[in-house]
């Protein structure tokens, strides 16, 4: 699973990593994102752009947004088949940029905070899927989930599970609108070699969603 993440890049700065054209997004930076607020997104429809899209998929047939905040992640294993992604994995894929991510270890009041990263620092792009959706006064919404798979040998002591981070050299598959091979796709959902990260505990000071700053992503003391 991934409940909370970071995205504190400069988007106009780091669009050149990710062969971005164009940055429509104007999300600023976020120590502690929480599902339902706007991210940085990259999608590819007739270029590649950065946009801005909100955390939680609302399927194009859904009634109401409740359901978003059940979909803020969607299994590698059953992405192909469940109803609620299957079409956006076939047709709307994305990568939703962070600078790392979340993750508790434990149960109850003893769990503890971790931040994930790259060992570089460097902003990394993690699997997603978008749709589109409008509500009952006719206003349309992109929305955005998280795929994620089981976890490498780093996570395991902390998360059974972890997001779906991809290696560069798979961006344009990622998100070709052109591919429609499922079992081609599917094939990079795989966890990230352990040595590309790193990880550490971090204070309690992120439990709190209101709480956003570079304090939230500091060493435990």
């Amino acid at each position: 699973m991934c409940g909370r993440f970071v995205q504190k890049s400069d988007l106009q700065k780091i669009a050149p990593l990710f062969k971005a054209a164009v940055v429509e997004s104007e999300v600023l930076p976020s120590y502690n994102i929480t599902p339902r607020q706007p991210v940085a997104v990259i999608m590819e429809k007739g270029q590649r752009k950065i946009v801005t899209m909100k955390w939680g998929l609302i399927p194009h047939w859904a009634k109401d947004e409740t359901i978003s905040n059940k979909l803020i992640n969607a299994r590698s294993e059953t992405v192909d088949e469940k109803p609620s992604f299957r079409d956006s994995f076939k047709k709307r894929r994305c990568l939703i940029i962070a600078d790392g991510f979340y993750e508790w270890q434990g149960a109850g009041l003893l769990k503890k905070p971790f931040f994930i990263y790259m060992k570089d620092e460097a902003p990394f792009g993690m699997a997603g899927l978008f749709d589109y959706w409008t509500n009952a006064k006719g206003e349309k919404e992109i929305t955005c989930t998280i795929v994620t798979t089981e976890a490498n040998e780093i996570m395991i002591p902390i998360h059974h599970r972890m997001p779906v981070i991809l290696s560069p050299k798979y961006y344009d598959l990622w998100l070709s609108p052109d591919e429609t091979d499922t079992a081609k796709i599917k094939a990079l959902l795989k966890p990230l070699a352990s040595n590309l990260l790193a990880t550490r505990q971090v204070s309690l000071v992120v439990n709190n969603p209101r709480n956003n700053s570079p304090e939230c992503i500091l060493p435990m003391q």
